[in-house]
This record gives C-alpha cells, sequence and structure tokens, in this order.
C-alpha cells in the first residue's frame, strides 16, 4: 500500500511528540509539545497568532510560508493516480444552462479547503525555524498512523452498517412473503362469506316461522293464565274496595309477573288483556294513600290497616323494577299525603279563625297540637318503620302548616289589638314553652330545636307596629272621655269631691295613670320590644293630655273671667287641678318600667311643671281679680289713717285662701307662697303708682309706720294660713320703712345702697318714686341718692330670694319742673 511505502522510507527521529510512542498511538490521542515561539494544536482557532522575533536574525514569514505548504505536500500520503478519463468520468455532469463547473458535493469541498487551512496553519507554527525540519519524517510517520487508523475504524463502521442492511432486507422479503399469503386467505374467505350471506337469505323466512312458531307454543302455554287475567283484576279491585292492601298487592304483583313473562315470552309484545294493570295499580297506590294520610285516625280505629298500608309501600319502595316498567314512588305519596291530612285535620281553610275568635282557635291549637304528638308518639310511630321519623315527620308538618296558616292570617284584614297581642304572646311564649313544643314530654326524637320560627321579624315588627296604633287609638279616646268628664265637673254648682283626708279629689288622675300603666304593664308579657314602643305612646299621649289639660284650664279661665261662663266655684276646681296635677307627678313614675332610662320621663316632668304654672298663675289671677278695689286706694290719707284698707285686703285674702287647705303638700305650700308674694307685689305697685306724696315728716312717719303696721299683719295672715316665715316677702316693707323713715335726706344715698344690697332688682324708677313718696327730696339730693345705685359693682342676688322689684312696672317719670307729684287724698 502507498501509506506502507511510505512509512517505509520514513525515519525515526528522536525529535517526536512527547508523551507519544513511536509506533502505536491513535491519532485521536496524539499532542504536540509547546516550545518557544510555538504555538499548540489549539492554534488552529482564530486566536491572532503573535509575530515571532529571533535574536541575531530577520523574520521571514513568506519563505516560512512556502516552506509550509511544500511540508504539507510532502507529507501527504501519496494515493492512486486517476487518470484524465476516469477523472472527468467523476465529475458531475453540469445542469443545463450553467456557466461555470462545480464540484459534486459542495460541502466536501469546504471541508477540504478547511482541512487544508488548519494543516498549513498548523504547519507554519511547527516549521517555523529551520532547525525544526528534522523532525519532518517523525511528523509523516505519525500522520501515517493515524490515517491507517481512521481507515481500518471507517472500515469496521461500515462492513457493520452492510451486515444489518442485509439482514433487513431478508427480513422484508419474508415479510413480503408473508403479507402475500394472508392476502390470498382473506381473499378466499370474502368469497366464502359472500356465498353464505347468500344462503342466509334464503333461511329468513324459515327464521320468521320459528319465531312465530315459539310465539304461538308459549301463548299456548300461557293461555290458560292469561284467560283468568281479567277476573284476577276484578277480584283485586274488590280487594282494593276493600281495604285489603296485603291480598290486593300480591294479586297486582302476580299479575305483573305474568305481564312481564309474556313480554319476554312473546318478545316485547303487549297483550290487550294487561291494559287493566295500570289503573289498577294507581288504583291501590291512591287507596293507600288515602289510608296514611288518615295515620292519626287509623291509628286508634284501625291500627291493622294504617300497617297493612305501611307494608305495603315498603315492599314496594323495596321492589326492583325492571327496565320496561317505571317505578312507582309510593313512598313519597304516601309521605306528602301524611303531611296533607295533618295540615287539613288543624289548619285546613274552613278552621281558620274569623276576626276576633282568634284567642279561641289559638286555645284550641294549644290543646290539639300537644295531644296530636302524643298521638304520633305512642300510636302511630309503631306502626311505621324507624327510617320515617314519624315524631319528628308531625312536629315539623304542624309547625310548617301552622306557620303558613299564620302567614295567610296575616295577609288579610288588619287584627285589632287584643288579636295582635293575643298572638304575639302566643307565638313568642306559648308555643316554645313548655305547654307546647318545650314540654318535658316530648322526646329528641321531635327534632324540634331545628324549627323556624313561627313568626318572622316582618311579622313581629307588623303585629307589634297594629298592637301600638290601636291601643293609641283606644288610649286617645279614653284620655279624651277622662279629660271632657273632669271639665264637665267644672260648671257644677257644688265644690270639688273631697277624700277622707279633706282634700279636694278626682278620680281623673288614677284612671289617666291606670290606662297607661295596664298597657305598659301587659306588654311586658310579651317582648322588650313591645313594652318600649307602648312605653314611648304612653309618655307621648300623657304629654299631649297633659297640653290638652292646660288648653282646657286657659279656656275655663277665660270664660269666667269675660263672664261668659261664670263657674261658681272657678277657684275651688283650679285648685282640685293642682291636686290632679300633684297626684300625675307623684305617681307617673308607675310608667317607669325595669331597664328604661330614667330620661324618658323628663319630657313629662316638664308638661306637669307648666301644668302646674299654669294653675297657679290662673289662681293668682283670680286673687289680683279679687284684691283690686283695695288696692286701688293705696297708698292714700285715708290708708295713713286708719288701717282699714289693708284690713280688706287682709280679710280678702283670707276669704280667698280659705280653700287652699285643700290642695297637698307641697303643693300648698307653693301656692301659698305665690300668693303671698303676688299681694306684696300689688303693694309695691300701688306704693310706685305716685298716688301719694307726704307734706311733711309727721306723714312721712305715718307711712313709715303704715309700712311696719302692714308688714306686720301680712306676716301675721299668712302665718295663719300656714305659710313659712322664712319664705314670705312682707320685709321688703320694713327696708321701705327705713327709706321713708331717715330724717336726715343727705344719708338717703346709704340707704338706697342698703336697699340695692338687698334687693339687687331695684331700679332707679323704683328708688325715684319712693323718694317722691317722700315729698322733702330735692333735685340734687335725688341724684346723690341714684348715684349710690351705680357706684361699686353690681351685688348678686342672694340665695333663696327671688326676684321682686323687677316684676313691679317702673312708674313714669315725673316732669321735670314738679317737685311733688300725685293726688292727695
Amino acid at each position: 500500500m502507498p501509506g506502507q511505502a511510505w512509512g517505509k522510507s520514513e525515519k525515526s527521529s528522536k525529535g517526536g511528540f512527547p508523551g507519544a510512542s513511536p509506533s502505536h498511538q491513535s491519532p485521536s490521542s496524539l499532542s504536540f509539545p509547546e516550545e518557544p515561539g510555538q504555538e499548540p494544536p489549539s492554534s488552529f482557532s482564530q486566536r491572532p497568532r503573535r509575530s515571532l522575533q529571533l535574536k541575531g536574525r530577520s523574520t521571514l514569514p513568506a519563505v516560512t510560508q512556502t516552506l509550509a505548504q511544500t511540508l504539507i505536500l510532502a507529507l501527504a500520503p501519496p494515493g492512486p493516480k486517476v487518470d484524465s478519463t476516469a477523472k472527468d468520468k467523476m465529475q458531475p455532469a453540469l445542469p443545463p444552462g450553467s456557466s461555470c463547473p462545480g464540484p459534486e458535493w459542495p460541502e466536501q469541498e469546504r471541508a477540504e479547503r478547511l482541512a487544508r487551512g488548519a494543516a498549513l496553519k498548523w504547519a507554519s507554527g511547527i516549521f517555523y525555524r529551520p532547525e525544526q525540519l528534522a523532525r519532518l519524517s517523525q511528523y509523516r510517520r505519525r500522520e501515517v498512523q493515524r490515517t491507517c487508523s481512521l481507515e481500518a475504524r471507517i472500515k469496521s463502521v461500515v462492513q457493520s452498517y452492510l451486515e444489518g442492511v442485509k439482514t433487513g432486507v431478508c427480513q422484508l422479503a419474508q415479510a413480503l412473503e408473508a403479507l402475500q399469503g394472508a392476502r390470498e386467505a382473506l381473499g378466499q374467505t370474502h368469497g366464502l362469506f359472500q356465498v353464505m350471506a347468500e344462503a342466509a337469505q334464503t333461511l329468513e323466512p324459515l327464521r320468521e316461522q320459528f319465531a312465530q312458531h315459539r310465539q304461538l307454543q308459549a301463548l299456548s302455554q300461557l293461555l290458560p293464565r292469561l284467560r283468568a287475567v281479567p277476573a284476577a283484576v276484578v277480584h283485586t279491585q274488590t280487594l282494593i274496595d276493600a281495604h285489603q292492601f296485603l291480598e290486593a298487592y300480591v294479586s297486582l304483583r302476580e299479575l305483573e309477573q305474568l305481564q312481564e313473562e309474556t313480554w319476554a315470552s312473546l318478545g316485547g309484545l303487549e297483550l290487550p288483556v294487561f291494559e287493566g294493570l295500570g289503573p289498577l295499580a294507581e288504583a291501590l297506590g291512591q287507596a293507600v294513600e288515602m289510608a296514611v294520610g288518615a295515620a292519626g285516625q287509623l291509628a286508634r280505629e284501625d291500627p291493622a290497616l294504617l300497617v297493612a298500608a305501611v307494608r305495603v309501600v315498603e315492599v314496594e319502595a323495596s321492589r326492583t323494577t325492571s327496565l320496561e316498567q317505571a317505578p312507582r314512588d309510593w313512598r313519597q305519596r304516601c309521605l306528602r299525603a301524611l303531611e296533607k291530612g295533618l295540615e287539613r285535620v288543624h289548619f285546613g281553610t274552613p278552621l281558620l279563625p274569623e276576626p276576633g275568635a282568634l284567642a279561641g282557635w289559638l286555645e284550641a291549637l294549644r290543646v290539639a297540637l300537644p295531644a296530636e304528638l302524643a298521638t304520633a308518639e305512642a300510636l302511630i310511630a309503631p306502626c311505621c318503620p324507624p327510617h320515617y321519623k314519624v315524631v319528628q315527620l308531625w312536629a315539623h308538618t304542624l309547625h310548617s302548616g301552622l306557620r303558613r296558616c299564620l302567614q295567610q292570617f296575616l295577609e288579610g284584614p288588619e287584627l285589632g289589638a287584643t288579636d295582635a297581642f293575643t298572638l304575639l304572646h302566643w307565638a313568642l311564649h306559648v308555643y316554645p314553652g313548655p305547654e307546647m313544643m318545650g314540654s318535658l314530654e316530648l322526646g329528641p326524637e321531635a327534632d324540634v330545636s331545628q324549627l323556624e320560627p313561627l313568626l318572622t321579624l316582618e311579622n313581629i315588627e307588623q303585629l307589634e307596629a297594629t298592637f301600638v296604633s290601636k291601643v293609641q287609638a283606644s288610649v286617645v279616646q279614653w284620655l279624651q272621655k277622662a279629660l271632657d268628664g273632669e271639665i264637665a265637673e267644672w260648671g257644677r254648682e257644688q265644690e270639688p269631691d273631697t277624700d277622707p283626708s279633706g282634700f279636694y279629689y278626682s278620680p281623673m288622675p288614677a284612671i289617666v295613670l291606670q290606662i297607661l300603666e295596664e298597657n305598659i304593664r301587659v306588654t311586658s308579657l310579651v317582648s322588650e320590644s313591645l313594652q318600649r314602643r307602648v312605653h314611648g305612646m304612653a309618655l307621648s299621649e300623657l304629654e299631649t293630655f297633659l297640653r290638652s289639660f292646660n288648653d282646657a284650664l286657659i279656656r275655663f279661665s277665660r270664660d269666667h273671667l269675660r263672664r261668659d261662663a261664670m263657674a261658681p266655684h272657678y277657684v275651688s276646681y283650679l285648685l282640685a287641678a293642682l291636686n290632679h296635677q300633684s297626684a300625675l307627678s307623684s305617681s307617673v313614675s308607675v310608667l317607669q318600667p325595669d331597664g328604661v332610662a330614667s330620661g324618658a320621663l323628663t319630657a313629662v316632668q316638664a308638661a306637669l311643671d307648666e301644668l302646674q304654672r299654669r294653675i297657679c298663675r290662673l289662681v293668682l289671677e283670680a286673687l289680683l281679680v279679687e284684691l283690686q278695689p283695695p288696692f286701688a286706694t293705696l297708698p292714700s290719707r285715708r290708708w295713713l289713717s286708719s288701717p282699714e284698707v289693708l284690713e280688706d285686703v287682709c280679710e280678702r285674702t283670707k276669704r280667698f285662701c280659705r280653700n287652699f287647705c285643700r290642695v297637698r303638700n307641697p303643693t300648698f305650700q307653693v301656692l301659698l307662697a305665690e300668693a303671698e308674694r303676688t299681694v306684696v307685689l300689688q303693694y309695691l305697685c300701688a306704693l310706685m303708682q305716685g298716688r301719694l306724696v307726704c307734706r311733711g315728716a309727721d306723714e312721712r312717719n305715718l307711712a313709715a309706720e303704715r309700712l311696719q303696721h302692714d308688714a306686720a299683719q301680712l306676716r301675721d295672715l299668712f302665718l295663719h294660713l300656714g305659710l313659712e316665715e322664712s319664705v314670705q316677702c312682707a320685709p321688703v316693707l320694713l327696708t321701705l320703712r327705713k327709706l321713708l323713715n331717715l330724717r336726715d335726706p343727705t344719708m338717703l344715698g346709704l340707704e338706697v345702697a342698703s336697699l340695692r344690697q338687698q334687693f339687687p332688682d331695684v331700679s332707679e324708677d323704683h328708688v325715684s318714686a319712693l323718694l317722691d313718696l317722700r315729698g322733702d327730696v330735692s333735685q340734687e339730693q335725688r341724684l346723690a341718692a341714684l348715684s349710690s345705685l351705680q357706684d361699686g359693682s353690681q351685688p348678686s342676688p342672694l340665695a333663696g330670694r327671688r326676684a321682686l322689684f323687677s316684676l313691679v312696672p317702673a312708674p313714669t317719670p315725673a316732669p321735670s319742673n314738679c317737685i311733688f307729684s300725685g293726688i292727695c287724698v
């Protein structure tokens, strides 16, 4: 071989590749040494190559490249020579239209160029220096060995592939022969099938005759039994009518089994003789359903019939039906019949109560429903399987029926107050209480804890609103009637009635409070929400009643003072009204239920206080009318010289106040204090009118003594009437006495300042009127006295002392050119 010849001509060199044996080393394991100025085989990559500089020598790149090409050609193994003819045959023919020849395999030519370029690069790096040419033979030997190894491996691989291809070709030939044999066999089989199909078509009439023969044979065998079917149907219907459910069900099942057997034997052919079985089964189902629907009655009268009906239902439920027969759901029908029967017995339309008869109907249910549950537990449950849960079914059915019935009842006409209250109390307390659903005798199987509330929140809201509105209308009527009765008493010829203690008395306050208190108290039996509603309504109506009472008193007083309707005992009935107010004020707390804030009565207390003030004002107005004649002559010369004027005042006051003792405390003390204050105010008003001007010191002394005497007389009068001295206003006259009794007018400023300290509400006009009464005060002295009112800070009102002078009208100032004014009588 050329490679061998090439190998023989090589000479061994000591240079070689380090780590490689001269003879046995695979080409893939070859490695190249790294010498100074030389790159390893990895220099085949595209990294830039460093230029090499030799000491004392110039670089010869062109020479080295030429030498490397020569070495490559020398290292290439010689191949067989190819003549030009063979070479032309090897070249592929050019396609038409091509202008230049090209290789048959472009990839091969590209690979060859890359290999040559890599070899040239490697060789130019290895043989860059001349002394490296000594290793040329060694390099050539190594390349020959690698080429031989590659050729051997390629031959081995190609031989292996050729053997596999040969084996595959043999197997494909064998498979082709097998497929051709199977194809021929399938063709023969297809022909046989065609022959058999033609033969089967000739046998089709025979097959039909055979099927008809089989049906006739089966029919002939079943004919005796089929003839008895109509009689059996009639017999079964008779058993159903006689309530013999078990026998009727057995007979029905025998007929149905015969029907199934006939249907199967005749290939699904239905005979007309069995047309009555469907209605017959439906009749038995309805009869059983009716019997179960009357379970309560049957459990008492004929439990055997109930047990028979339930057994029929359970046997039918456990039976496996055929595909062609629809299942009969008798169990569900019977359970629905139980529910409907219970609702019909207790909540049927004819049994719904009429308006006003609700209480009796609920009472009947209170007795009937527990009895029904006891019957279900004692009599009906033993007649039914445990999974029926009879007691639970009874409890839930009765509850749902009652709930639906109440919903219908509430959708009807609006209930009255009594019916609304009765229904609320019964639904919230009686029904869930120990007498009914909360009974200890009701076992856990009833499962009443899962029941919905009998009334929804909307129902409760509706009933409470209805009750409150109806009760409010009734309360308004009763209160108005009580007020009208009281007003009618005011025009009587006799005084108001008195109680055993001698106080004026009227049943009106007790009636009013009783009406309101009973309505509030009775609602506590239902719920807190209803009680709060009624409580708020009661307070609102009481407040309205007090305002109406106040308005009635105003009309009563106006008519009396105008002489339109004179009341013989006007003041007495006003005093009686004060007792009514006192009774209401002291007893209004009974309207306050437990758990309600005390501030709820604030508006009512304010209305009661306003009523008390109004009555006292009317009484005092009557007192003023009574005292107007004597006070018209005070002060006067007659007043200075005689006590008759004030005695007349005291007599009239005593006579007017003689019935004050029939007013209960503390109103009595309040009224007396107001009367005494009114008398004193009228006294002060008379003094301020300027009717009298003292002519000298003697008259001033008389006026001072008269003031002292009048103060003592008024004090004794009201002490006798029962008013404590500490709350009297008459001592103000003693203070005014000091102002009149002062001998030195220049000291008036001190007395005025003292008066200002005791009565901070005194004004300059009041002081000026008093100075006019003295009759000896010059203009300079008046100004000095009045200036003392402006000196110093405003004094604070004394504790416990009410305003006095501020209620006295200020007199009209006198003309500046007049020192003394007034009429001296």
